[in-house]
């Protein structure tokens, strides 16, 4: 997993080449499906129901997409989510997983999964060690240390092809930059639900990890989901561009273990705040979920 860095050019230019031979059509991929721009400016706000017997302790899993297709029956289409729990290797929820959203600063998880891939955690760039470079890049989203480590990997070819030699389907995803900045970076949730597999297994994946924020706790998470289930349990990057939306990382269920989501939301019609509300909502049910058996 660890090469150094004297040999990325030549991992990179190899991996290239197979991307070509194996994914011939990835320059036909249809990059513009999610919404366009709204011509109104003005929020609706987004009503998200409370959760089943106002009891979210009681919510079991086989529950869970119900109660996650009311928070988002405004507008499914602008919703992208996929839910899978790890150890029992199963899709917990699905919805428009292989469609193409923009994903703004989720796009950073691409570029530091391809760094780690690529280099090892202590090799020093600008007088920082790789580790400092992916934990400022995540916890606090800098976008300046995203792009600038994007082109030091060497742009969006070499990340595309160092996460191709990792499993990641290229077909899943479009770097413009590495940061999320750009309205042109599309991913579908399936290929960072796959980003977040593949670091979990990781020899690097304690790096990865860490440098996730925690809900309620540090990073961008510091002020959300305080004081709930999902207070030091759920480690995941936030995403945030005017009508964009997402969260995706890692989540801990006290009875089913860990799990692995991806939500995006593309609506510019709806106020930010909502969004968050909804998305953090979809969250606290997954991290109190239970077997509907168990009960």
């Amino acid at each position: 997993m660890k090469q150094l860095l004297n040999c990325l050019n030549s991992l990179t230019v190899a991996s290239v080449a197979t991307i070509a031979l194996a994914y011939p059509g990835i320059a036909q991929v249809n990059l513009s499906v999610y919404p366009a721009p709204s011509s109104s400016n003005e929020s609706i706000e987004l009503y998200v129901p409370p959760p089943e017997n106002n009891n979210i302790d009681n919510t079991c899993t086989q529950l869970i997409g119900a109660n996650i297709d009311k928070i988002i029956s405004q507008a499914p289409n602008q919703w992208g989510i996929l839910i899978e729990s790890i150890d029992r290797q199963t899709v917990i929820y699905s919805h428009n997983a292989d469609r193409y959203f923009i994903p703004a600063s989720n796009t950073k998880l691409f570029t530091t999964a391809a760094a780690l891939q690529a280099m090892n955690p202590e090799t020093t760039i600008q007088k920082k060690s790789l580790r400092d470079w992916v934990n400022i890049t995540n916890q606090r989203s800098n976008n300046f240390y995203a792009d600038t480590l994007f082109r030091f990997i060497g742009g969006a070819k070499n990340v595309t092809a160092i996460l191709a030699q990792l499993g990641i389907n290229p077909s899943g995803f479009s770097l413009a930059d590495g940061s999320g900045l750009s309205r042109r970076n599309t991913a579908t949730p399936r290929s960072i639900v796959e980003i977040l597999r593949v670091m979990y297994y990781s020899p690097n994946r304690d790096t990865f990890y860490a440098s996730l924020p925690v809900a309620g706790i540090s990073g961008t998470l510091r002020n959300r989901m305080r004081q709930t289930a999902a207070t030091g349990t759920v480690y995941a990057k936030t995403g945030t561009l005017t009508g964009v939306r997402a969260l995706s990382g890692y989540l801990e269920n006290p009875q089913q273990g860990p799990m692995l989501f991806s939500i995006i939301v593309n609506n510019q019609r709806v106020s930010g705040q909502a969004l968050v509300k909804a998305i953090d909502t979809i969250v606290l049910q997954m991290t109190q979920s239970r077997s509907c058996q168990a009960q």
